[in-house]
């Protein structure tokens, strides 16, 4: 142990005394220092994952460091509106749309010319923005919890007439309430 009373930190460089002490992978952390270097979120005994003496949460190691391709990742029916911005994957930027001169009247057009309205903003939703869920469609910007805003995904959503939640706003909202929910197999009844 170094002079001074405890490690340092494998963030900050400070010293780390025994009361905030984490330690990984034989480093030692302040407790408010041992965030995932990508997202910042906490990280605990659970959640961690170390590349090369730097920690991330098992989600970020996964994005940057776990097999690419096809069929690797969220598996079928899931929706990830992460673009990996935060692992340094740069995007061109969109050019604004540039309306045509074509004043084509065709049945063609007129028949798919048109587009289906997001149920929340009421807008216009094309193919390429299009998520589908609870028997409407949705932009994927809008495909959030209307209770907490959370971004959803179809493992994630639950629907409730014609809104969607994720599970646990739902849960809380429409879930069963009372004596006797939540309380697992261990749990004591009273039997008369």
């Amino acid at each position: 142990m170094p002079l001074g009373g405890g490690n340092k930190c494998g963030c900050c460089q400070k010293t780390v005394y025994f009361a905030e002490e984490v330690q990984c992978d034989g480093q030692s952390y302040h407790k408010s220092c041992f965030l995932c270097m990508v997202c910042r979120k906490n990280l605990d005994s659970t959640t961690v994952a170390v590349h090369e003496n730097e920690v991330y949460c098992k989600a970020c190691y996964a994005k940057k460091y776990g097999p690419k391709g096809y069929g690797y990742g969220g598996g079928a029916g899931t929706l990830s509106m992460d673009r990996g911005e935060s692992l340094g994957i740069k995007h061109e930027v969109a050019q604004p749309h540039q309306p045509t001169n074509n004043s084509n009247t065709s049945m063609f057009a007129q028949r798919f010319g048109g587009s289906e309205v997001c149920r929340r903003c009421n807008k216009a939703v094309y193919a390429a923005e299009k998520v589908i869920g609870a028997g409407s469609s949705w932009h994927k910007t809008c495909f959030r919890c209307a209770k907490c805003g959370k971004g959803l995904e179809s493992t994630t959503l639950a629907d409730k007439d014609g809104e969607i939640y994720c599970k646990g706003c739902y849960a809380k909202n429409f879930g069963p309430k009372g004596f006797g929910f939540g309380q697992g197999a261990g749990a004591l009844a009273h039997v008369q």
